[in-house]
């Protein structure tokens, strides 16, 4: 973990064999509060918030620069934005909400995982060394967009009554048991669904984070005396932590638009 000013970091004097030492600082919650960086208009601005306005500019400055002035045999910087455009067309969208209901979305879609992808990357970055989607906010704000665009869909496209059954799975074939099936899946859909949207994202980044941390810090405490037989094991693991962390990184943000994909496309469906 870097030690900036930005952040409540480690003290640097902690190493194992010292005397009057502190001992091993492991990270926690400390972790992950930064400090103010600047303020404009009287709102602070902290590092990932920082972090995420540098998000926006690279993204849509790396698509402004693929796609400002196309041509017909493109570029290395256009070739990448235009794999970049097709993986999320073809792979999520076309295969989640199909081509003719789909393409429409297709740049809602792929503007909202380059962000989250960018987003998490910033884990590895030097001096940057912090995932933004660690912090909960951002999750649960990117979550409360795809829902309420899910939402309106939903009852634009069916009507009230109609909203509602596709929402509660609606379906007189089943009975008896249909009652206890529209009330589940009313939580499921209204409740749980967002909810669990934003979370899955926050805490495997979350959780990286924090293991990334623990190795990094660990290294630096045993580069003293004795601890240099232990300094290269901590490092290795350092390594392969980055190594999981940068296919974490592109799964969560492939997982997050899947399942806006798979929300949005619910809203799309004919009810019962």
């Amino acid at each position: 973990m870097s030690a900036d000013s930005t952040t409540l970091a480690f003290d640097t004097s902690c190493k194992i064999f010292v005397d009057g030492g502190c001992g091993f600082q492991a990270p926690g919650l400390h972790s992950f509060i930064f400090k103010p960086i600047f303020s404009v208009g009287g709102f602070d601005f902290n590092k990932p918030m920082l972090l995420a306005i540098i998000t926006t500019l690279i993204v849509c400055g790396f698509f402004w620069a693929a796609f400002a002035k196309p041509k017909i045999v493109p570029g290395k910087v256009q070739m990448i934005g235009e794999a970049g455009y097709d993986f999320v067309r073809k792979g999520i969208v076309y295969e989640t909400m199909g081509k003719k209901e789909g393409q429409k979305y297709v740049p809602f879609m792929v503007a909202l995982f380059f962000f989250v992808w960018v987003m998490n990357l910033w884990s590895i970055i030097p001096l940057a060394q912090f995932p933004v989607t660690s912090i909960i906010a951002f999750p649960a704000g990117l979550a409360l967009m795809v829902y309420v665009t899910w939402m309106s869909l939903t009852f634009k496209r069916h009507g009230f009554v109609g909203g509602l059954k596709n929402l509660t799975g609606y379906n007189k074939e089943l009975g008896a048991v249909l009652p206890l099936v529209m009330v589940i899946e009313f939580f499921s859909n209204v409740l749980v669904r967002p909810f669990t949207h934003a979370v899955r994202l926050f805490a495997n980044m979350f959780a990286g984070h924090l293991l990334l941390v623990m190795f990094t810090v660990a290294t630096y405490f045993f580069l003293n005396g004795l601890g240099f037989v232990y300094a290269p094991v901590s490092f290795i693991l350092v390594c392969v932590m980055i190594a999981f962390e940068l296919f974490i990184q592109a799964v969560q943000a492939y997982v997050f638009v899947v399942l806006s994909a798979t929300y949005i496309s619910g809203a799309l469906e004919e009810s019962h």
